[in-house]
């Protein structure tokens, strides 16, 4: 594993905003671990990916399923960071095999809001891989990447407030929540119930092992893990 470069604090640009501080670019490769892979994308994904993303149970904390164009935009914008930079939204590939199964990584918010700019971390799994744990395993692996390999202090999720499931895999994998960091989302309708949104945090010397959050209702394995 390469050792990471020392952390370097934000600092505002020239018009006062606060930026992230420049990140490497990293080798292209796929990451491995115990069950999965997280690789670069390819072009057989794209199928796969759409009908993931017009699954109405799995775009259920989402405003709306995509159609195929908003799908194979997404695809493309994921792969060209991942290609280019080595690091980003990775398709994830069950190792026994070899079915794409989702996503998840590290990318950076496309909205301005109290907390950016940051980097998130997020998952995005098919109904067929849920109740596996496969959710919590590759987002411990995309968290030491942002870690150990790009040198991040922090690293942020967030999703609607009712979305318990997605908020039971931040808890597992050691991220904390504050009440004081909600918000309500800029780029969904304020009358919907997805508006508002949790924001979790992990910091780089936090404990990764999970932790409780007595401000979530217990669930147990749920739809997604």
């Amino acid at each position: 594993m390469p050792t990471a470069p020392p952390p370097s604090p934000t600092a505002p640009d020239a018009a006062g905003t606060t930026q992230l501080p420049a990140l490497p670019d990293l080798p292209v490769r796929p990451r491995t671990t115990q069950r999965l892979v997280l690789r670069p994308w390819r072009d057989l994904d794209a199928e796969e990916f759409a009908r993931l993303n017009a699954d109405p149970e799995v775009m259920a904390y989402f405003p709306a399923p995509l159609d195929r164009a908003a799908s194979d935009e997404l695809l493309g914008r994921a792969r060209g960071h991942v290609d280019e930079h080595g690091w980003g939204l990775w398709a994830l590939e069950e190792r026994s095999t070899g079915a794409f199964v989702g996503f998840t990584g590290l990318v950076r918010p496309r909205f301005e809001a109290a907390f950016t700019p940051c980097v998130e971390i997020g998952w995005r799994l098919a109904r067929s891989a849920w109740g596996r744990g496969y959710a919590t395993e590759a987002a411990l692996a995309a968290l030491d990447v942002g870690f150990r390999e790009l040198g991040l202090r922090q690293v942020v999720s967030f999703t609607a407030s009712v979305n318990l499931p997605s908020r039971a895999v931040m808890q597992r994998i050691g991220m904390m929540h504050d009440l004081a960091d909600d918000f309500d989302h800029p780029l969904i309708d304020p009358a919907s119930e997805l508006c508002h949104h949790v924001l979790y945090r992990i910091d780089r010397a936090d404990d990764h092992s999970g932790g409780p959050d007595d401000q979530v209702v217990p669930v147990g394995a749920g739809p997604v893990d």
